[in-house]
């Protein structure tokens, strides 16, 4: 055989073996990687062998990973270090007929408070707060409602300020409001009508 032969054939079998690797790469692309990686199974051989299943787990993570990055900075932060400890108290209050009180605590921006309160009768209540540095009277109400016994919920706190309810007795009898709630408060206001604000402070 000649030179020119033997230049010839060793192009063709490199053209043979790179066009086999292409084929195989291909075969493993359908067969394996599309139905692994997106879902995609032309063949059915993915669904025979699970890899359907593995696609579409693969597409969720993506989605919610996806997702969690363009809320980025919108999103409540998931851990919120504290320096101060932990406190949980439950506390009962008596609210005459006709008249009303409120109870807050102060928390700062991020910081969570756990609640859950129950009254022997209905009451008119609302859950608001006064931000750090607001104009004297002004409140943010949070939720308000009528007629009701107990409530219970998180709060996690748009800003600095103190945060609580306004509980008001509407009936013709003294009915007791009970309080729990836990969180990284320091402080907490007792605030009634004629009466001296009660601050109780938490160690």
């Amino acid at each position: 055989m000649t030179d020119d032969g033997q230049v010839v054939e060793v192009r063709q079998r490199i053209a043979v073996a790179a066009a086999a690797a292409l084929l195989v790469a291909g075969l493993v692309l359908v067969m394996f990687v599309l139905p692994a990686e997106y879902g995609v199974d032309p063949l059915g051989t993915g669904a025979r062998i699970g890899l359907v299943e593995l696609g579409a787990v693969g597409q969720e993570v993506a989605a919610l990973e996806a997702a969690a990055q363009e809320t980025g900075t919108d999103q409540v932060a998931i851990i919120v270090p504290q320096d101060r400890a932990y406190q949980e108290e439950t506390v009962e209050f008596a609210v005459a007929a006709g008249e009303g009180m409120e109870y807050k605590y102060r928390l700062d921006q991020g910081e969570a408070l756990l609640y859950a309160w129950t009254a022997t009768g209905p009451v008119n209540y609302e859950l608001h707060a006064e931000p750090d540095g607001a104009p004297r009277g002004y409140a943010q109400s949070y939720e308000l409602r009528q007629g009701m016994s107990q409530a219970s919920g998180t709060l996690t706190a748009p800003f600095p300020g103190i945060h609580g309810w306004f509980w008001e007795n509407l009936s013709a009898e003294e009915i007791t409001v009970t309080l729990t709630a836990a969180g990284f408060y320091n402080i907490s206001h007792e605030f009634r009508t004629g009466s001296q604000v009660i601050n109780k402070m938490f160690q």
